[in-house]
């Protein structure tokens, strides 16, 4: 049978809903490991980790479901959350992208002021203190606050800021892509025939 076949576009977007799957998993554990390392102490930033990854795992759960079952009602409300999943995806990757030094700047300073835990994180993970500036009044959880000379954070954070975003950016606008190819799978796997199904029935 040819790939445009009923069989086929089932196995794509049964394959595609598997990947979904095993990136949500992966991601809730990569967030239960950094905390359980004691590398995020941040409940925050995990539970909004922990919080995606379970939001694509039912999203990969549907699509699977509606693809093996040939569900016309979940192929299609899977269909309409990936679209705008893909639609924010892809304007965050493009974004991410398209900072400038001077803009990453400004929004590390925003997430290093709102951030309390996450500071505490940046501060002993990179041993350093303060953002900008080093102030030897100020509390510090990093190994060089114990001697007083400590270097502040902004700069190694910048260092690698662009790299990071760069990664982020391209990954999600990968993912994006698959997101619009499940869209075109699913509304074309939606209009074909199943061919064991009773010839007379509707779809």
């Amino acid at each position: 049978m040819v790939c445009g076949g009923f069989a086929c576009s089932k196995n794509c977007l049964c394959a595609l809903n598997l990947l979904y799957t095993l990136v949500s998993l992966l991601l809730i554990g990569i967030a239960a490991w950094g905390i359980g390392f004691g590398l995020i102490s941040s409940f925050r930033v995990v539970g909004v980790a922990i919080a995606v990854g379970i939001f694509l795992f039912l999203i990969a759960l549907v699509g699977l479901i509606g693809a093996v079952k040939h569900h016309q009602v979940l192929l299609f409300f899977y269909m309409i959350i990936l679209l705008l999943v893909f639609i924010v995806q892809f304007s965050v990757s493009c974004a991410c992208l398209a900072l400038n030094k001077e803009q990453q700047s400004q929004l590390l300073e925003v997430g290093w002021n709102n951030t309390n835990s996450a500071r505490t994180d940046i501060e002993r993970n990179l041993n350093c203190c303060g953002f900008r500036v080093f102030d030897q009044n100020e509390t510090c959880s990093s190994d060089c606050f114990k001697s007083r000379q400590c270097q502040p954070c902004a700069p190694i954070i910048e260092e690698y800021s662009g790299m990071v975003l760069t990664f982020v950016g391209g990954i999600g606008l990968f993912f994006s892509f698959t997101e619009i190819l499940g869209v075109w799978l699913t509304y074309r796997y939606r209009n074909q025939k199943d061919p064991r199904a009773n010839p007379s029935a509707f779809l």
